[in-house]
């Protein structure tokens, strides 16, 4: 019986929520992200509804763009407030059907449940139920791909998109995967996807053709991983955060090299805000910060500071960064990238005893 996978990944997430909230923006297209300042603003997209996609708009596209595509879409500022509380629920009922679940963000989980389910096809009937209850309970949806490893699973759950479920079984898998696109194997960015298309790989069909020793010879690791990943020889395990992940970081290159001090400041604040709001969702805590910082010419410089107990606390964070630049601040030289690395982390296990105490006692 080989192992069954669940990858549930929620459906625009962020847009979803406020269109959940406010029933007036359904059918429209809602943008996610910074300000647009009417076409001049400098933040990008967080997420945006499927309405807005059909006028060319993703995640990550800058937001002056996004405005010049569609200046009549509702464009909001994210609330991660209460995307987080929304993700809980969400992860609280997925978590629910099977013990065994690991978390990937806000918006994303796996689930094995190989003994939960005798089949793909009870697999199947579980997936719609999930589905159902997270509508009923959240009042948002999520697709669902279902496999014999995560990342076939992953790819899967990508198919179908809303609140679709597509199984995948082993006997399925090259029909399934021939003719996608190579960016669809998780890993495998744009730049990468230029690679290998010089390399003549468009399609993962190309992959299935070729010789693990030639994937070698022409990619190198990558090469293998990518080959087994489409074999379906991805044996990784579902399981939550393990201690030997040391940190987490984050960095930012300004559109034009700057040497306006508020400005460097905004940019490491909104750094600050969006490490901590994974290491919050992940109940992680850090005693090392570490500033980085490049200046033109790519002259670059690293600054730390150790903590004697770790925390998670984004204010005292962003205090030791202050810090930390002021030996900077008079330098003639104007600054092309900022960055923050957190380290020494850990699980916070008394914040995971009280939301456990937390939940016995509803």
């Amino acid at each position: 019986m080989p192992r069954i996978i669940f990858h549930c990944d929620l459906d625009c997430f962020f847009a979803a929520v406020e269109i959940r909230d406010n029933p007036e923006y359904r059918d429209k297209p809602v943008i996610i992200g910074a300000d647009p300042k009417g076409g001049k603003g400098r933040g990008v997209v967080a997420t945006c509804s499927y309405e807005a996609r059909n006028f060319g708009l993703h995640s990550a596209m800058p937001i002056s763009k996004a405005f010049r595509l569609c200046p009549h879409g509702v464009f909001l500022e994210p609330n991660h407030e209460k995307y987080y509380l929304s993700s809980q629920k969400v992860m609280k009922i997925l978590n629910s059907y099977s013990p065994i679940f690991q978390k990937m963000g806000i918006d994303e989980a796996y689930l094995d449940m190989t003994d939960i389910c005798s089949s793909f096809d009870q697999a199947e009937e579980v997936a719609k139920k999930i589905q159902e209850e997270i509508l009923n309970r959240v009042g948002i949806s999520l697709s669902i791909g279902c496999a014999s490893s995560k990342s076939i699973a992953k790819i899967a759950s990508d198919f179908n998109k809303p609140n679709g479920v597509t199984i995948v079984k082993d006997n399925e898998r090259v029909e399934f995967l021939k003719n996608m696109d190579i960016k669809k194997i998780p890993g495998i960015g744009q730049k990468s996807k230029i690679y290998y298309n010089k390399k003549g790989i468009y399609k993962i069909g190309h992959i299935l053709q070729i010789p693990l020793y030639q994937m070698i010879e022409k990619f190198g690791k990558n090469g293998e991983w990518v080959w087994n990943i489409v074999h379906g020889l991805d044996a990784r395990e579902v399981k939550e955060f393990h201690d030997e992940r040391k940190s987490i970081s984050k960095e930012r290159t300004f559109y034009e090299d700057t040497d306006d001090f508020s400005e460097i400041l905004s940019k490491l604040e909104e750094i600050n805000d969006k490490i901590h709001l994974k290491l919050e969702k992940e109940n992680i805590i850090y005693r090392t910060i570490t500033l980085k910082i490049r200046f033109e010419g790519f002259l670059t410089y690293t600054r730390s500071h150790s903590l004697k107990s770790p925390i998670n606390n984004k204010e005292k964070v962003l205090r030791v960064i202050i810090d930390l630049i002021k030996e900077f601040r008079n330098n003639n030289k104007k600054v092309r990238l900022v960055g923050i690395k957190l380290s020494n982390l850990e699980l916070n296990v008394n914040q995971i005893q009280t939301n456990i105490l937390s939940f016995i006692q509803l």
